[in-house]
């Protein structure tokens, strides 16, 4: 019995060192984003991948055989996070995506200050990233570019900001119905490649789903989040020749 305790207290502060174990990082200075790869082995793709994210749209391939993707999300209560570097809405299990014949379940989602794709050279004034994972553990993200020239205020911002947890590491929960589809464009045509996280460890193997339509946001709800994170993007990636394709 003694063994046995020992054994999963060795094992236990085994996982914790281990979990504690990659550098820190941010998006400037020492730690910033163009050091990344050289923070910590675990971050070597940030510097040495192919296939990182994110990158610039432009001379996409028009595909007709892809299918538009299937948008099933539910309203529901959330978790905000303030991870330090975003801010992360964590949603109950149910909702999900069907892309290319595959089922995505949402996990989670977070916003990007400036956005991160960019189209054509331009950067839209955020970015959403809802991020999805099947049942074999392959990750999807949808983005939504979301700008202040559209004006009017965004809904489900106006629900979430009320609740954005000032400091690093704080999170607070939010008992109101949100429902992420009230942050997706009525235009669901997608730009789509084969990208990474943008976040260390940078790993790849991603899909990417960047609708083509941007989303609208006030110029009080981009500055609520910009007094948060008044830059939190990754700079634009070489596409090292990787095909986009467009589904309409």
């Amino acid at each position: 019995m003694r063994l046995s305790v020992l054994a999963a207290l060795v094992f236990t502060t085994a996982s914790l060192a281990a979990a504690q174990t990659t550098a820190p990082w941010d998006y400037q200075g020492k730690h910033g984003a163009l050091t990344w790869g050289r923070l910590d082995p675990a971050y070597k793709a940030c510097s040495e991948g192919h296939e990182q994210s994110p990158i610039d749209i432009r001379g996409a391939h028009l595909n007709k055989a892809l299918k538009p993707i299937e948008f099933h999300y539910l309203a529901g209560s959330v978790a905000v996070e303030n991870t330090g570097h975003t801010i992360e809405i964590h949603v109950n299990p149910g909702s999900y995506i069907v892309a290319g014949g595959v089922r995505y379940d949402l996990v989670r989602f977070h916003f990007h200050h400036p956005g991160e794709e960019a189209v054509k050279g331009k950067l839209a004034d955020m970015v959403v990233h809802l991020v999805h994972k099947s049942a074999d553990g392959k990750l999807a993200v949808v983005a939504v570019r979301m700008s202040e020239d559209m004006g009017s205020p965004n809904a489900v911002l106006a629900t979430l900001w009320p609740h954005l947890p000032a400091t690093a590491g704080a999170s607070e929960k939010v008992t109101d119905m949100v429902n992420p589809g009230g942050l997706l464009p009525a235009d669901r045509g997608y730009w789509t490649y084969m990208g990474s996280l943008t976040i260390p460890p940078c790993t790849e193997g991603v899909r990417w789903f960047v609708l083509e339509q941007e989303l609208g946001l006030s110029r009080d709800q981009l500055r609520t989040f910009a007094a948060l994170y008044k830059m939190n993007s990754r700079p634009l990636q070489d596409t090292h020749g990787r095909r986009i394709e467009a589904n309409e």
